[in-house]
């Protein structure tokens, strides 16, 4: 949805959601803090109002400092890093016997761990 402001000439510009920070004034008020809390249907308390102002005060600004770079010209990325893969090859090493782990379970059936059933669902 884009957001929209008046010209000089009287006529809208409107521009993309991404560029809504620019909108917003320096920092953001305790009004407006105050205002989005009673909007999710929550009580603060003065101290709180304040607190809450200052941080979300440093998140526009650190939004606002993101925004001001230029990415024009940097190909898209789904990840900021090379990413390689880290696993290692599947390869059938000893391990603890079957029958040796399932004799000290509670309970066992059929060369498997027997657990109490959840939710009423059935076998």
């Amino acid at each position: 949805m884009p957001v929209c402001s008046p010209t000089a000439d009287s006529r809208f510009k409107c521009l993309p959601v991404r560029y809504r920070l620019d909108l917003m004034s320096e920092s953001i008020s305790r009004k407006e803090v105050v205002h989005v809390a009673n909007l999710a249907r929550l009580s603060l308390s003065s101290e709180e109002e304040l607190l809450y102002t200052e941080q979300l005060g440093a998140i526009l600004d650190h939004a606002r400092d993101i925004m001001a770079l230029k990415t024009e010209e940097l190909p898209p990325t789904a990840h900021p890093l090379e990413l390689k893969n880290v696993f290692r090859p599947d390869v059938v090493t000893p391990s603890v016997d079957r029958e040796e782990v399932l004799s000290q379970a509670p309970a066992s059936e059929d060369g498997k761990f027997l657990v109490p059933r959840i939710l009423g669902e059935a076998p």
